[in-house]
């Protein structure tokens, strides 16, 4: 998945091969020389505003970045929308080089919505993060400055923006839960999906 995302442009690391160490299968990656954006902003080297900035350049510079042909047959796909989308999109995730910020961890890429990517953010920075943050409302923060960064360079109301991620956020929240390994936490997220997913009945449509 790096190898093809990396080959369509994205800003990932190269691949230069696998081998085999005593046993395991490993990935020979191009190596990316500088702190992470989460190591940044825990020290106050970077504000929360400017994370959340960096963040949404490199999800609209991932999404407006065309896979060709070969590399689609790679990526799943999720209806409706075919853009690229990295599928977990966060501070620890980018390495501020020398060269600019790089994405790394690649394997929940998929084509889908901009919107199923800031939704995968939303959720990790609203409810993981926080959990295990020396200040929960950092990654919170973050989130927030992302989203409007986000609308702004793609021309979009926050709150159009807001509805488009909400319509994709019983989907992340089943995701997340499904890959994650706190207990009260998976059930909380399983718990909104489903909340998300309920159809209200007539009366209940009425009254709204």
């Amino acid at each position: 998945m790096t190898d093809a995302v990396f080959a369509a442009g994205a800003p990932a690391p190269e691949v230069f091969g696998v081998v085999i160490l005593e046993g395991r299968i490993g990935i020979v990656l191009q190596h990316f020389d500088g702190p992470t954006l989460l190591q940044l902003t825990r020290t106050g080297a970077m504000t929360r505003g400017q994370a959340g900035s960096i963040l949404a350049d490199l999800c609209l510079a991932v999404h407006k970045t065309p896979p060709p042909p070969d590399v689609l047959t790679l990526i799943e796909r999720l209806s409706p929308a075919d853009e690229l989308c990295h599928g977990d999109l966060h501070p620890d995730n980018v390495i501020m080089t020398a060269e600019g910020p790089r994405l790394i961890d690649w394997i929940g890429t998929v084509r889908g919505p901009a919107a199923y990517d800031l939704g995968v953010t939303h959720v990790v920075l609203t409810e993981l993060a926080p959990e295990v943050a020396d200040d929960p409302e950092r990654p919170r923060a973050v989130n927030a400055a992302v989203q409007s960064e986000y609308a702004r360079l793609a021309g979009m109301g926050p709150a159009a923006l807001t509805a488009a991620i909400e319509s994709y956020l019983p989907i992340v929240c089943l995701l997340v839960a499904l890959g994650n390994t706190m207990p009260a936490l998976r059930e909380r997220l399983i718990q909104r999906a489903e909340a998300a997913l309920v159809v209200p009945t007539g009366a209940e449509r009425s009254e709204a």
